[in-house]
């Protein structure tokens, strides 16, 4: 029997989580990675080369690769100093490479791809950087991904520029082709958002006749959803790519415990409210779960329950 096809939309760390978790299980797998990272060494790169940022491409094709963990800890390995070098991340400096040498970030990732190994296909969501710019409430406008959460004022929008942007073609077929899309998990709208809005995107997966499926985070962020319920998440995407995006919306009901609580209270993240009512009023299904488990003092959502409760849908 043909492998489902599954599509994973994000960027940052929770969608190189879910897709240890994915790689897993017999699926074929596309993750369609953000480009609108302009923070730490991907945002350095991007600005001295002029391409695409690497960081959460990098992360995901960690996440996917099939090697030795010696690999994929040279991968991960970030310079402490050299004039130059502190703080970048030989995988950044690796796909900065693959792009010089073949002329082109999404083929210089394929090629990478290849030499890892990499369970699935990866792709940057445009084949250029982008800018993600907010409005926010009180009509002031932000410019970058890294400075939107910084501000502290409630999001009114996000919106791209320049506004000439193309879809890699390449998502726009697996999109076509997929069984399941899966949105997140991931920063709202430093994360998911800013692939959604890249033009075409929302429109292929709004005609498309997979399941469709957005992760909720489980906490609130600060700068960015604060106070924001699972229904609120959901009418952002509403908001900005219209209706027939999310069907499925999965959210966590595992009690989190009280240092864990705390620390989160005191970085201004709660957990986020589950509000049914209003989410059947948004024609959207939740599927709840304990799907959240704690990490290095962190919450993270597990991979393997999350992955699971994805597949039944299919």
């Amino acid at each position: 029997m043909a492998k489902k096809n599954v599509v994973v939309i994000g960027g940052g760390t929770g969608l190189s989580v879910l897709l240890r978790g994915l790689k897993q299980f017999s699926v074929s797998i596309s993750a369609i990675v953000t480009v609108a990272d302009d923070g730490g060494s991907s945002g350095r790169l991007r600005k001295e080369l002029d391409i695409p940022p690497p960081g959460d491409v990098r992360n995901v094709l960690v996440a996917l690769a099939e090697v030795e963990p010696l690999i994929e800890e040279l991968f991960q390995h970030r310079f402490k100093n050299g004039h130059g070098l502190s703080g970048h991340s030989l995988g950044n400096l690796l796909l900065a490479g693959m792009t010089s040498i073949t002329g082109d970030f999404a083929k210089g990732i394929t090629e990478l791809s290849k030499v890892l190994n990499v369970r699935g296909d990866v792709y940057p969501a445009a084949n250029r950087s982008i800018v993600l710019n907010a409005e926010m409430e009180d009509g002031t406008i932000v410019s970058g991904e890294s400075r939107i959460p910084l501000v502290s004022k409630k999001i009114k929008r996000v919106f791209l520029t320049p506004e000439q942007i193309q879809p890699l073609p390449e998502c726009i077929e697996a999109i076509k082709r997929a069984d399941l899309i899966v949105l997140g998990p991931g920063s709202l709208y430093t994360s998911v958002l800013p692939n959604l809005l890249v033009p075409t995107i929302a429109e292929t997966i709004r005609t498309s006749r997979a399941k469709k499926v957005y992760i909720c985070n489980a906490m609130t962020q600060k700068g960015e959803t604060d106070g924001y319920t699972a229904a609120d998440h959901v009418q952002a995407i509403i908001d900005h790519c219209g209706t027939g995006i999310v069907e499925h919306v999965l959210l966590n009901r595992s009690d989190i415990p009280e240092p864990l609580l705390k620390r989160y209270k005191e970085e201004g993240s709660a957990p986020v409210a589950i509000d049914e009512a209003r989410l059947q009023q948004l024609n959207v299904k939740p599927i709840i779960g304990e799907f959240v488990i704690e990490r290095d003092s962190m919450l993270r959502h597990d991979a393997i329950k999350v992955s699971k409760a994805l597949l039944q849908l299919l």
